[in-house]
């Protein structure tokens, strides 16, 4: 954890140098996952996510972004609508640690050095590294290993506005497809006669939640560089 926060300060430290308009912020909302265990809604966030945003500006149209999202994520077999996964009653628990880096792009201009009111939807895309326990679940009870990390690619849209002065309010849905398909212990490759469920589709995790960001930094030239 110590190690993520740090990684993420060098890259405000690095570009906050550029004298380009910034962006340091929070998300608050809630995490869901899609795969075999439990309901298959894909925004129904049912724990609380947590997430600290760093923006860098480059034009009124786009921005390069880091964020770190803390997340647990638990799903049960009886709230789904499938009868068949109703009766085998499985059920987990994981948590979920984030490093996501890209570029998000606004459908309008969104200049913060206007003083007037602006309002954008948007869109996120990138590259994400997630922290999960590796999961294996056995006559009906659900074990933890280690810790293992794996690669996602994050989908986000939402809409922002600078509703107060030197902060900016978003509200986004960012779905993940994960390069894993054992988030909820249905596919550990060391315990393979656990192995259930659709073994040929990865899982997907969703952050649904409020952004707040404060801005800074010297007025950027929108210019060729």
């Amino acid at each position: 954890m110590k190690r993520i926060i740090f990684i993420l300060l060098l890259i405000v430290t690095s570009l906050n140098s550029h004298a380009q308009i910034n962006e340091l912020g929070v998300f608050v909302g809630g995490a869901n996952y899609i795969g075999d265990v439990g309901p298959t809604n894909y925004i129904a966030p049912n724990e609380p996510a947590l997430g600290i945003i760093y923006k860098w500006n480059r034009s009124p149209r786009h921005s390069w972004r880091a964020s770190f999202t803390y997340a647990d994520i638990k799903s049960k077999d009886i709230d789904s609508d499938e009868t068949s996964r109703q009766q085998r009653g499985y059920e987990f628990k994981n948590t979920i640690k984030e490093l996501s880096l890209g570029l998000e792009f606004n459908f309008f201009d969104f200049n913060l050095h206007e003083p007037d009111f602006k309002i954008t939807p948007y869109t996120y895309i990138g590259a994400s590294y997630f922290w999960a326990d590796e999961l294996y679940i056995s006559g009906g009870e659900t074990h933890s290993g280690n810790t293992k990390g794996n690669f996602a690619i994050p989908m986000t849209v939402g809409i922002k506005s600078n509703l107060f002065e030197n902060f900016v309010l978003g509200f986004e849905v960012g779905a993940r497809y994960s390069f894993t398909d054992n988030i909820d212990g249905s596919n550990n490759p060391d315990y393979k006669p656990y192995a259930f469920g659709n073994l040929n589709n990865n899982d997907w995790y969703v952050f649904t939640g409020f952004t707040l960001t404060y801005t800074f930094g010297e007025q950027p030239c929108y210019c060729a560089q």
